[in-house]
């Protein structure tokens, strides 16, 4: 691409001035801005890294452009949804400002997921078409979604295709869907719209003190969230985007070193292989990790120091664009010793410069008084803002339920300390979090119940040194039946994604209350007072 091809002076609109005229005091929020203020302020920055791919920001505008354009051609109007599944790729990187400039709404697949659960989630959606990797394409071409072009296909018509923009009018229209892990059930399609992700991108562009010479690596996926709005918080700040197309810690170590990465996202044991890996050295410049879940242990944040690395906790949820609380260091910890720095970072903390209100009350009504800051009482975390999404996508009882009454209740426990930060007591019921992926027990429980053996299942978190947690099935078999524990996970297998898959089965008569339900808090006890899980099926 030529400089022509760029706009000679950001006006906030690019070079198309044919939507119609806008008062001058306002202008819809949407993180595609980001982009043409890019291909302005930064137009020779290299943009997107992509194996032997390298990008500028003029060049990526461009790219953006004509994918919105392809769209078009293939009958993409607006408020269509365009599903993508793909790794971390210089394709998906482009969907996330493409798709919108074409008017649609992205979809980002989890290219974890088995067959029959991506289809669930195409369906539901709505996708109109498929965006694929090459790499993908056995599963791909069993989702049923009429219009579906593969990455090599792609790559060869982007180029030719008719540059598009259609501007937004309504900023709180939908930019995004993404889909929970379904914790109750199928997982619910939770809809962005352009001023929460315009608004999420800046406060992680801000918490992650992100800027031109941020080198940010593609580890956490893109589909999680949008990649907890990192796209357009990265292109925001004119910063590199290095793309990981699959978690191996040598070529995460790899890129660091050759590409000078300063920024990253990854889910804890990420990290715990990162800081143990055979190449793993200390680097020359200070590199900033996010990362949720489970918080890093003391001698996994000794381990990253020693290498240049510093590790911010965040906490947040599909429905709050993920992180809206995070853990900010504080000067005064510097002289504490590094247990007690650990202690005080495990906390989730306190909400994002833009998340604006967060309270946790009893019982989440927001109509009581919060719980008093003494680290002990235990509320419900309700959360309000900028942030917080639209709703669920065809489901208005969960966002009702979810949603109504002016906050969102997120369903995790917590207290809250003197210092005003939050911490956790609890996960939102059911809810297995292994290696930065949520699991759902009753899916697991749900696929476990079709073989013809199993009366009655019951799945739980067992502590895992490596992955957290992994999921551990109590099963009550039919009168009469056998099967062995070995039949059960390879049955699971074939309906889960295999992250999902127990690693575990226990045979036994399930703990219930005198009205019939399983005490699922008496099973948990017994994984965590018995055993940790390492050692099966790692």
């Amino acid at each position: 691409m030529t400089d022509a091809h760029a706009p000679s002076q950001w006006n906030g609109r690019g070079d198309d001035m044919n939507e119609p005229e806008l008062d001058s005091s306002f202008e819809p929020l949407t993180p595609v801005t980001y982009l043409e203020r890019a291909a302005v302020v930064h137009g020779h920055r290299i943009a997107v890294v992509d194996g032997p791919v390298r990008r500028t920001y003029a060049e990526l505008l461009e790219r953006c452009r004509r994918q919105a354009g392809l769209l078009a051609e293939l009958g993409v109007g607006p408020g269509d949804r365009v599903a993508v599944l793909a790794p971390n790729s210089a394709m998906l990187l482009e969907a996330h400002f493409g798709v919108a400039m074409a008017g649609a709404v992205v979809v980002t697949l989890n290219t974890r997921l088995a067959a029959a659960e991506l289809r669930y989630i195409v369906e539901h959606a709505g996708a109109d078409v498929l965006l694929y990797d090459d790499s993908l394409a056995a599963v791909a071409e069993t989702l049923g979604v009429a219009t579906a072009m593969d990455s090599t296909t792609y790559d060869n018509r982007v180029g030719s295709a008719a540059q598009l923009h259609r501007r937004l009018t309504d900023e709180r229209g939908p930019i995004a869907i993404n889909y929970t892990s379904g914790t109750t059930g199928k997982p619910k399609g939770v809809v962005y719209h352009h001023r929460g992700a315009y608004l999420q991108a800046l406060s992680m562009a801000y918490h992650a003190r992100l800027v031109p010479e941020t080198v940010h690596l593609w580890v956490l996926p893109m589909f999680h969230c949008n990649g907890w709005s990192f796209p357009w918080a990265v292109t925001a700040a004119g910063g590199t985007h290095v793309c990981v197309r699959k978690v191996d810690t040598g070529t995460i170590w790899e890129k660091i070193l050759d590409e000078g990465v300063t920024s990253m996202n990854a889910a804890p044991t990420v990290l715990i292989d990162l800081a143990a890996h055979e190449r793993a050295i200390r680097v020359d410049h200070p590199m900033a990790v996010g990362t949720g879940g489970a918080p890093p242990s003391p001698s996994l944040l000794k381990a990253l120091a020693d290498l240049n690395i510093s590790v911010t906790h965040l906490y947040g949820l599909t429905e709050t664009f993920g992180p809206s609380v995070l853990r900010e260091w504080q000067p005064e910890w510097d002289a504490l010793p590094l247990t007690e720095q650990a202690v005080l970072k495990s906390r989730q903390g306190n909400a994002s410069v833009v998340a604006q209100l967060l309270r946790v009350v009893p019982d989440g009504d927001p109509a009581r008084v919060d719980v008093p800051p003494d680290g002990q009482t235990v509320g419900e975390v309700l959360i309000r803002g900028n942030t917080v999404a639209a709703g669920y996508h065809d489901d208005p009882d969960g966002t009702r339920d979810a949603f109504g009454g002016g906050w969102f209740r997120t369903g995790d426990l917590a207290v809250v300390h003197p210092a005003g930060e939050i911490e956790l007591r609890d996960r939102r019921k059911d809810v297995i979090i292994s290696g930065g992926e949520n699991i759902a027990s009753i899916e697991v429980e749900q696929a476990m119940s079709r073989h013809p053996a199993v009366s009655e299942v019951a799945v739980v978190g067992a502590p895992h040194e490596r992955w957290g947690e992994v999921p551990v099935a109590f099963v009550t078999l039919r009168s009469g039946q056998e099967v062995t524990a070995d039949e059960l996970i390879e049955f699971s297998r074939t309906h889960l994604a295999g992250y999902k898959v127990p690693r575990r089965i226990v045979f036994t008569d399930l703990p219930k209350t005198g009205t019939g339900k399983i005490q699922k808090f008496a099973l948990r006890r017994h994984v965590q007072d018995g055993a940790d899980a390492t050692g099966v099926g790692t």
